[in-house]
């Protein structure tokens, strides 16, 4: 396996750590806008973020075909050319799926998986851990379990964790609890080698407080520089800084979720001239109302 840029400076007990970008999804005339994407992806390396995320929830996997998946992740890993991890979305609801999309990230270069929690199916705990050990059985990257209960109903509980983090290749938390005492009894139950991701971007500067190591983060598509530059002050102990960066980054952190996510990032990266604002349906354009909410935490911002 090829050598990876993690962070070391920053978190060198972990693997996964400071400000990874939940990459959206450029759409052009309804089909994945790839010139847009390959310029996005150099972009956020540019503007110095740690780590990036393709085709999470935030880059709408729910309505990407099997093949624009695989292209997605594929167009990621070429420009990232080892510059920064590529941590590859692998989730489903449907085990064999998951475990497809994962074996594909590996063969194509991605240094790991994100995979969510499965939705709708609500598995048990006991479920769960087949869930996740099945598709770490089947790849030899690290695998982050994603855990949103708000999207996925049930919720990856602490013991569960415990018992997949025995595996040898599950190493980390996509954590979008938003509960800010989590990292540190999950560092009390597992150490500091665990890597543990905010998913929250509202309260990732408590999170990393309590323990925790980094995000994967929405706001980051449109201020990559600024969440990292936060990330780094913390870990730096320059937390003045770290906070004054997060209040400037507030509004954004509220405004990019006014309606479901990515309808007002897209949004966002369209009025800073990234990428189209289209989403696919179910997920419409925002509402005007919606539009003026993010156009003042722009403004907040200092990024308009």
């Amino acid at each position: 396996m090829r050598k990876l840029n993690f962070m070391d400076s920053l978190y060198p007990q972990t693997a996964f750590s400071g400000a990874n970008t939940a990459l959206i999804t450029p759409f052009s005339n309804g089909k994945v806008d790839e010139d847009a994407f390959l310029k996005l992806v150099e972009w956020q390396i540019e503007q110095g973020i740690h780590g990036l995320v393709p085709v999470g929830t935030t880059g709408e996997s729910p309505t990407l075909s099997h093949d624009e998946h695989d292209r997605v992740v594929e167009l990621c890993v070429q420009q990232a050319a080892g510059r920064v991890p590529v941590i590859a979305g692998a989730g489903s609801n449907n085990t064999a799926e998951s475990v497809r999309l994962a074996q594909h990230a590996e063969e194509v270069g991605a240094d790991a998986v994100l995979v969510v929690a499965p939705y709708y199916n609500k598995p048990t705990q006991a479920g769960l851990t087949a869930h996740f050990h099945a598709v770490a059985d089947a790849i030899s990257i690290p695998l982050i379990v994603y855990d949103i209960p708000g999207r996925s109903i049930i919720q990856v509980q602490d013991g569960t964790l415990a018992t997949l983090a025995k595996h040898k290749n599950i190493v980390g938390i996509k954590d979008a609890t938003a509960d800010c005492g989590r990292p540190t009894r999950l560092v009390n139950l597992l150490g500091d080698s665990f890597a543990q991701l905010s998913g929250e971007d509202g309260t990732q500067i408590g999170y990393l407080a309590a323990g925790g190591h980094g995000v994967i983060s929405v706001v980051s598509n449109i201020a990559p520089a600024l969440v990292s530059q936060m990330h780094v002050a913390f870990k730096e102990n320059r937390i003045p800084d770290a906070m004054a960066i997060n209040r400037r980054l507030m509004p954004l952190h509220d405004a990019l979720f006014c309606e479901a996510s990515p309808g007002p990032v897209k949004y966002a990266a369209e009025r800073l001239g990234l990428c189209g604002r289209q989403t696919r349906l179910p997920l419409t354009e925002i509402a005007d109302s919606s539009k003026a909410t993010v156009d003042a935490a722009l403004e907040a911002a200092e990024l308009l």
